[in-house]
């Protein structure tokens, strides 16, 4: 019996079409409703939860297949097995292009441009620490 996560948010609806289009829909009682169902007796419990999360939950045996993107896993350092990658998103079919983005009049030009101790906004701070050092 499986147990599966699947993303909310920017990927949810695609995901949630590429399950009925594998003939395995996934059924909730409303669109927030964090749980859902599969009629297929090959899957117990089926989640729907923030993609952040999705890669540690799984690292941790909380699930045994999850649906999330790399750069999570990349965040998040989780040690899992990656069984593939789905090429869909919300906007493109690309991957994920993660960017150091500065105002057009800026002087910095290239990251080497950044003075020491800048502080950066990120939803990526390993990922950014990382980079920087």
């Amino acid at each position: 019996m499986l147990r599966l996560v699947l993303p909310k948010g920017s990927l949810e609806k695609a995901t949630l079409e590429l399950f009925t289009q594998a003939d395995l829909s996934v059924s909730r009682t409303s669109d927030v409703d964090y749980r859902g169902k599969v009629d297929d007796p090959r899957i117990d419990e089926v989640r729907i939860l923030r993609p952040q999360e999705i890669a540690n939950y799984v690292a941790e045996g909380r699930f045994d297949v999850g649906i999330t993107g790399r750069d999570w896993i990349e965040e998040t350092g989780a040690n899992i097995l990656s069984l593939g990658e789905l090429q869909y998103s919300k906007a493109t079919s690309n991957p994920i292009r993660i960017v150091l983005a500065v105002e057009n009049d800026s002087p910095v030009q290239n990251p080497k441009d950044l003075k020491p101790n800048l502080r950066v906004s990120t939803e990526y701070p390993v990922l950014t620490r990382r980079y920087f050092e």
